[in-house]
């Protein structure tokens, strides 16, 4: 009788124990938003992520269709440390010059804005080698679908070794300043960062800020900086953020912000501002033509 019992109430524990472990809620996996903000990751790696964002493709309109007449420079091929190929677009200073500018594209790809922007830059600071680099290995997006794969399957290790092996390109003695636009803002600075002490202008628009102070400690040159109030990619909340880092780190850095959202400086984007975008170019000219 007794043993009747001591297995009555073994077998009550066991089903309630199993009752409640089936009751339990089974963890949901974590959405892209969740895993951008929660996931420790570095920078680099979160640029690419932004792409995931919920409503991030939504601040990017397909682009204009435009092909660039009369290109000012040429498509080139060089070799990184590791053997593979590099791709660029070119325009090699009329007079020797130990000053380059990388110029960097959007989450597009190396599209013809972006090389018209290099021919813009070009012409305005004159004796300068300008070299725009293809972060997708010739991947170009023509819609916000194929930028967002494109833009959030990059791998952090492979845009470093585009950059060190444009760096590479450019020589010991050069003189390095970057550009950037969203993707490429966030790689302007990563690419100042990765030049060390020969970086010596940064100029990013609208990208993801370094968020790793003794990172910014180790920036070698000024930084200017074009964001918009209104982006609700890189709000402001990680506008001040980085702006109170840059203080930390005791770094100098020129702080524009417009009434204009993400992507202000695309012609082809919802919030193109024709005005602000005049106005920025001409801070970032007159910056770096103040450092070369």
């Amino acid at each position: 009788m007794k043993k009747l019992f001591l297995l009555t109430i073994v077998a009550f524990v066991t089903a309630f124990l199993l009752g409640y472990s089936f009751k339990k809620n089974t963890p949901k996996p974590l959405t892209p938003e969740c895993y951008i903000s929660c996931y420790n990751a570095e920078t680099r790696e979160m640029i690419a992520l932004d792409a995931l964002k919920k409503g991030f493709s939504s601040l990017h309109t397909a682009p204009i269709n435009f092909v660039l007449e009369n290109p000012k420079g040429k498509n080139i091929k060089y070799t990184a440390a590791d053997g593979t190929t590099c791709n660029a677009y070119f325009i090699k200073s009329k007079k020797k010059s130990k000053n380059w500018l990388f110029v960097i594209q959007e989450w597009w790809g190396l599209n013809d804005y972006i090389k018209r922007e290099a021919d813009k830059y070009s012409d305005d600071l004159k004796d300068v080698n300008v070299i725009a680099l293809d972060m997708y290995d010739g991947k170009i997006a023509t819609s916000p679908d194929s930028a967002m794969k494109y833009m959030s399957t990059s791998k952090k290790e492979r845009l470093e070794t585009i950059v060190n092996a444009t760096i590479n390109y450019a020589g010991k003695k050069a003189n390095i300043y970057t550009v950037g636009w969203c993707f490429g803002g966030g790689w302007s600075l990563q690419s100042t960062i990765l030049a060390g002490k020969q970086a010596k202008g940064c100029v990013m628009y609208y990208g993801r800020p370094e968020n790793n102070i003794e990172k910014l400690k180790t920036i070698n040159c000024d930084v200017i900086a074009l964001f918009g109030n209104q982006d609700k990619a890189i709000n402001k909340e990680i506008v001040n953020k980085f702006e109170e880092d840059m203080k930390t780190a005791d770094k100098k850095m020129f702080l524009y912000r417009y009434e204009a959202g993400h992507g202000f400086a695309n012609p082809s984007n919802p919030s193109y501002n024709k005005e602000f975008t005049s106005d920025a170019h001409t801070k970032a000219i007159t910056f770096l033509k103040e450092r070369m």
